[in-house]
């Protein structure tokens, strides 16, 4: 009889059974994203004094002298933040850029914390912070005063929550999401997308049940509620905010068409970080123990598919390309401690210096303004719009001055942009020029020209057309000249001078210059 024993003599051994997959718990605080913010915040800050206004901050001063629960093309809250920085502090442009330096080292905490969420350890932590710091989305919008900074902190703060929702299960975090979405949506209407893109990977990749969850329920509410007043606003006039995304959709706008878009999806992080964002993607929507955030993945999926479909901005989704970039890190990190480890580790070494640290030179004013390489500007196109506002007002003042007195004490000037009505408020009175009027997206909205202007100094149109429609004569009366050789919308540009009004403003205003406008 054999010492081993039948089956039946054994003891019960129990069956093995398959480990349980969940999300893995967060990884250890680390200081790294910590230093990176800040290092990352105080980089911005020395350099936000350097060239000057872009024409949107020039723009949000203007429309915060007219203060409304909404715009044409955006609602209150950076209009709202202009006017008290420049009531603080007049004409500082470091104090008026300060919150936006401030909001991108808080963007990098975040994508360091999503990271930490999906379970990276210190160095995969820190390793996104550098990620995130370096990106196009966060140096370019951290050096200006823009409703995209506000923008990208409100959908990250809505996927920081999103994350630690589909992590613990707890669904209270919804309301985290509720508040960040209707906040952001008294900047731009754009976090409604995020909100669309959340629902639809919840409700492709589960877990559904959250769709009827009271706590998400009760967001949605929050959300909408702080929305109500700009959403009011829209109604109230118009909805007008979908004619400016109609004419993003036709390509009239910087970043914009779906080639643009398409284009802008491998370099709004980094071409550096491709790869990294698309591991990320895929580790989100295929790993056994991420299952719980494959909604994520789909998220983002919706959100850039509708962005490419409706020809919106190509950095509308960069938030979300974000959190894959956090998702990529921890792969990436991961890859790069098996095998080859020198190998691997000196690959990713070698690429910081190739593609991420040039991305300083090309979206922050490092270079001086006067030698700015044309190729800087064909990259960073708002690099060139924060060049020659003062020369550009110098040169309608040398306009203004060669009119015959009689005709410089009613002449009026105006512009083609919201950036020249801007230029012209900010330098202006210490230029004595007149009053500047625009039909641009809200500038058509702060008052037409008084009735008795009837010459015009006209500047940012190509051509006099429709100012001969308008007026019996209009001249070149000089060029704009900001004294630098840079190639953006002002400089070079023609400016006209306007005789004899055919009809009265108020006829001309409200039904062609809106039109132009």
């Amino acid at each position: 009889m054999s010492d081993l024993g039948t089956a039946t003599d054994r003891p019960h051994q129990p069956a093995p059974t398959s480990p349980q997959v969940g999300p893995p718990t967060p990884g250890p605080r680390a200081l790294g994203p910590f230093l990176v913010a800040a290092i990352t915040s105080v980089t911005l800050l020395l350099l936000a004094g350097r060239y000057g206004y872009h024409r949107d901050e020039l723009y949000f001063l203007l429309a915060g002298r007219h203060l409304d629960w909404g715009y044409v093309d955006q609602g209150p809250l950076v209009p709202a933040l202009a006017r008290l920085l420049d009531t603080i502090a007049p004409g500082n442009l470091v104090v008026l850029r300060t919150p936006s330096a401030l909001l991108a080292g808080g963007a990098v905490l975040l994508v360091a914390a999503i990271a930490r969420e999906l379970g990276a350890g210190r160095a995969a932590q820190t390793c996104t912070a550098v990620l995130a710091a370096l990106s196009g989305i966060v140096l370019a919008n951290g050096h200006l005063l823009s409703t995209t900074t506000i923008d990208l902190l409100v959908w990250l703060v809505a996927a920081w929550c999103a994350v630690r929702l589909l992590r613990t299960g707890d669904t209270r975090w919804a309301l985290g999401i509720g508040l960040a979405l209707g906040m952001g949506m008294l900047n731009k209407v754009l976090p409604a997308l995020l909100a669309v893109g959340l629902i639809a990977g919840v409700a492709i990749a589960g877990p559904r049940r959250l769709l009827r969850d009271r706590w998400v329920l009760a967001a949605a509410a929050i959300a909408a509620l702080l929305a109500a007043p700009n959403l009011i606003w829209q109604a109230a006039h118009g909805f007008p905010q979908l004619g400016v995304a109609a004419s993003i959709a036709d390509g009239d706008s910087s970043y914009s068409g779906r080639l643009d878009a398409l284009f802008l999806q491998f370099v709004i992080i980094s071409p550096y970080a491709v790869p990294i964002w698309i591991a990320g993607l895929v580790a989100l929507l295929r790993r056994p123990e991420w299952r719980a955030y494959r909604a994520m993945g789909w998220s983002w999926l919706v959100v850039v598919g509708v962005v490419l479909a409706a020809g919106g901005k190509g950095y509308y989704d960069a938030p979300l390309m974000l959190v894959l970039t956090a998702a990529g890190a921890v792969v990436t990190v991961a890859w790069a401690s098996r095998g080859s480890v020198w190998l691997r580790r000196g690959l990713l070494a070698v690429g910081v210096p190739l593609f991420l640290l040039p991305s300083i030179v090309l979206l922050l004013p490092v270079l001086p303004a006067e030698r700015l390489p044309g190729f800087v500007v064909d990259v960073n196109y708002d690099a060139g719009e924060t060049i020659g506002w003062p020369a550009f007002a110098d040169s309608l003042a040398a306009v203004h001055r060669g009119l015959p007195p009689e005709e410089r004490s009613r002449a009026v000037i105006l512009t083609g942009n919201y950036g020249e009505a801007g230029a012209v408020a900010r330098y202006g009175p210490a230029r004595g020029l007149p009053h500047a009027h625009s039909g641009h997206n809200s500038m058509v909205d702060f008052g037409r020209p008084p009735a008795d202007a009837d010459v015009v100094i006209a500047v940012g149109w190509e051509r006099p057309e429709p100012l001969t429609a308008w007026f019996d004569a209009c001249a070149l009366g000089g060029r704009v000249d900001q004294r630098v050789e840079v190639d953006n919308d002002e400089n070079g540009g023609p400016i006209y001078v306007c005789r004899g009004l055919r009809r009265p403003w108020a006829q001309i205003w409200d039904t062609e210059v809106r039109r132009t406008g």
